[in-house]
């Protein structure tokens, strides 16, 4: 069972009554510090092996020959997995029944479908012995011709992107709209693939006992993990335990069990013994997910009042050759911008590389920086201010569907942040304002949406005779601080204090929590626990008002609220009792009871739900060298009702910094002769360091959307990407007059352009 984690320290400052709302620092962050969290990797059980994989070098063909005589022969290798040994699995990995479920390479064939395949594993008594006999194999291989690039082949319409998102969407008539402008844009933007580089690379510790199955893993989706384990290897979930506290960063790429990890389990099976298995960092360059490479057209159409007549929106994305993924990069024009006429489509082709999936922000990111690039350049058309342009054609319903959202926060978003910046001072003209070095100052903005979405979840609370509380629940804390946020709800839910709740999470034998993903799990795993709480309560108040002893007797018409562990009479709070009294002339040690969360159908038909926000950047530019950097941004967010703003904050300044590395530093640099990945590393892969990241401003623009949920809890995880990449692109232009449509930009891209 996972450890009790309390609070470290006093909260910040007096509560006022609700613990939702307060800046509380982390439930665990004294453990993180003194290293007492304990990750997936840091699990040692006795007799415990090592095991390492060993991954193909070329992106297509086949594997002819493994020296396993070299490898098995060297001291301290226990045993080879191969396909010729690979334990059986009750289900084919190739098999496909749900959206969620994908394609895992398993050893089931000696076929290598992309570089950095898992094409082996060296079990062995040591992490050094395992790494050198994985050497030892030296593969040969039969090789064919890689596919790589969004030109690899031919195009096809995908039946779906997303998540069973349709592939095109359209209202009104595109064309027409766009002959009638008098102003148009035509402009075709690139994205790079992108890879996931989460501080904790993927990992697992796995135990056989009999057909049980005993795992530490990170996974931001506990009971879909159990149910792909237990079909892969045709046992009941309950047989299945995942431990699963903390995760070193996640983003997408731990919502669902990838093939290392399973090749870990099926190599406890093989040797009998408890097997580690942990990704090197140049192994998570395939077979753990990716963001797609995309290339986008927009197709604009203006009016002579600068309002939109029409909005085209198509995108080429590229996933592997042998399952399905693809990144809904066009979909981020559905939700922002009012025309009367808007359509986005999506093509693909198939590469070879690993399949992408879901990647912080899928869809959004990629498709927001080419948007918010086009809007610029439509704005510049015009003559208009970028702002006063966003301000004149932002939606006041969802434009696809025509369902009403909190459009007026929006607005806010933009003044207050606007405000904040100085955006007033901006010179219309780029290329106009330089600093004291001489460096070319430019400022832009872009506009910031993400999905506010819920998932279903259940959790499990009681109340206790010495007045403290209990909340159970298997949610996932990547880092973002679920741990605290989440117990904040449990205590305002139960009517105490948080530091007199106990809360557990992050195992499988817990109620379902749903998936972490989406920047949905506050709302989810949040509303499971309000719910559960309330009931707890109602089970308390029916035995408070049905107790003649009680001086709560007869209150069940007027009801009873709960708050600093007593009911209180609603119609007079001079009549009260203590949670202790209750139970304790109950005869009872707990009272128990669960709740469930789940979006409500009505609501969700009816409105568009979303988050918003707009982010203002400044960055300099050597007029000479071309070299960029970003050295402001302001953010602004509608995002809902606050659980604790020392974390949402956090959430946005990761969220602006990604956002920054998209425009600036992140791509895979793909060998096109090989299909290898070049700069597989943290050393050559560029994410922005401490020096890159410029001083930052995060606002939180005051919002109840009672639509949504109960709580009002929209995401942040996300959100912050979507507007800070096209912002920081918009910067550049404006510093520089070059309009570069290829990310990240490059000093090259400026340098050649002038």
């Amino acid at each position: 069972m996972t450890p009790e984690i309390r609070l470290a320290q006093a909260p910040a400052h007096a509560r006022h009554g609700s613990n939702i709302g307060q800046p509380l620092t982390r439930r665990e962050g004294v453990l993180k510090v003194k290293g007492e969290a304990r990750f997936a990797a840091d699990n040692h059980p006795p007799g415990m092996l090592h095991a390492v994989l060993a991954v193909s070098q070329i992106a297509r063909g086949r594997v002819n020959f493994l020296d396993i005589q070299a490898a098995k022969g060297h001291p301290g290798v226990v045993e080879v997995m191969t396909p010729a040994n690979r334990p059986p699995l009750a289900e084919d990995p190739d098999a496909k029944t749900n959206p969620f479920m994908f394609r895992l390479d398993l050893l089931q064939n000696d076929q290598v479908r992309y570089a950095n395949q898992p094409i082996a594993v060296v079990i062995a008594e040591t992490l050094e012995a395992a790494t050198e006999g994985a050497a030892l194999l030296s593969p040969r291989y039969d090789v064919l011709p890689a596919r790589v690039g969004l030109d690899s082949g031919e195009s096809f319409v995908p039946p779906a992107v997303g998540v069973g998102n349709p592939s095109e969407m359209r209202r009104g008539d595109v064309e027409a709209g766009l002959s009638a402008a008098s102003k148009r844009i035509d402009a075709t933007y690139e994205t790079p693939a992108q890879y996931h580089n989460a501080m904790e690379p993927h990992a697992i510790v796995a135990a056989w006992d009999g057909d049980k199955l005993s795992i530490d893993t990170p996974s931001q989706g506990l009971a879909i993990a159990q149910g792909r384990l237990a079909g892969l290897f045709g046992i009941s979930p309950d047989k299945i335990h995942i431990r699963s506290p903390f995760l070193g960063g996640g983003f997408g790429s731990k919502g669902l069990m990838s093939g290392p990890q399973v090749l870990g389990i099926l190599a406890a099976r093989l040797v009998g013994k408890p097997v580690k298995l942990v990704l090197r960092r140049e192994h998570m360059y395939g077979p753990v997910g990716h963001r797609s490479a995309s290339r986008q057209r927009l197709r604009i159409g203006l009016d002579g009042d600068g309002l939109l007549t029409a909005i085209d929106h198509h995108a080429r994305i590229a996933s592997s050759s042998f399952d399905d993924f693809f990144e809904p990069a066009a979909d981020a024009s559905h939700t922002l911008y009012a025309s009367p006429a808007i359509a986005t489509s999506h093509d693909a082709v198939r590469v070879d590389a690993g399949t992408p999936l879901f990647m912080r922000a899928p869809g959004e990111a990629t498709g927001s920086i080419a948007l918010e690039s086009a809007i610029d350049e439509a704005a510049w058309a015009c003559g208009i201010d970028p702002l006063t342009f966003r301000i004149k054609n932002y939606a006041e319903v969802e434009p696809i569907s025509g369902k009403p959202f909190s459009s007026k926060a929006l607005r806010q978003c933009y003044a207050q942040g606007a405000e904040r910046f100085g955006w007033a001072r901006r010179p219309l003209e780029p290329r106009q304002m330089r600093d004291g070095a001489g460096l070319l100052v430019g400022w832009g903005m872009g506009t910031a949406t993400f999905p506010a979405l819920m998932f279903a979840a259940e959790a499990r609370a009681a109340l206790r005779g010495d007045g403290s509380g209990l909340m159970e629940i298997g949610a996932h804390d990547m880092g973002q601080g679920a741990w605290t946020a989440l117990g904040q709800i449990a205590a305002d839910s139960l009517g105490l204090d948080v530091d007199r709740v106990e809360f557990r999470s992050g195992t499988s034998d817990l109620p379902d929590a749903g998936i972490a993903g989406g920047s949905a799990h506050t709302a989810t795993a949040g509303m499971a626990i309000h719910n559960a709480g309330a009931a707890v309560i109602a089970k308390l108040a029916d035995l408070a008002t049905g107790d003649e002893r009680s001086s709560l007797f007869g209150a069940g018409n007027a009801g009873v609220t709960a708050r600093d562990g007593r009911l209180f009479r609603r119609d007079d709070e001079s009549r009260s009792e203590s949670y202790v009294d209750i139970l304790k002339r109950a005869g009872l040690a707990q009272i128990e009871a669960s709740g469930k969360g789940a979006a409500d159908p009505a609501a969700q038909s009816t409105y568009a739900m979303h988050a918003h926000g707009a982010v203002f950047a400044e960055v300099k530019v050597d007029p000479d060298l071309g070299q960029i950097r970003v050295t402001r941004m302001v953010g602004a967010f509608a995002t809902g009702r606050i659980i604790n703003p020392r974390m949402v904050q956090s959430q946005i300044f990761g969220g602006m910094i990604w956002g920054m590395s998209f425009a600036l530093h992140e791509k895979a640099i793909i060998d096109h002769r090989s299909g290898r990945i070049l700069n597989a590393n943290l050393a050559e892969y560029y994410v922005p360091v401490n020096a890159d990241v410029p001083p930052m401003e995060a606002l939180m623009i005051d919002e109840y959307d009672p639509h949504v949920n109960a709580l009002g809890i929209k995401g942040v995880g996300e959100i912050g990407v979507t507007g800070s990449a096209g912002a920081v692109a918009n910067a550049v232009w404006h510093a520089t007059g070059i309009r570069v449509r290829r990310f990240p930009i490059g000093i090259d891209d400026l340098v050649t352009a002038g």
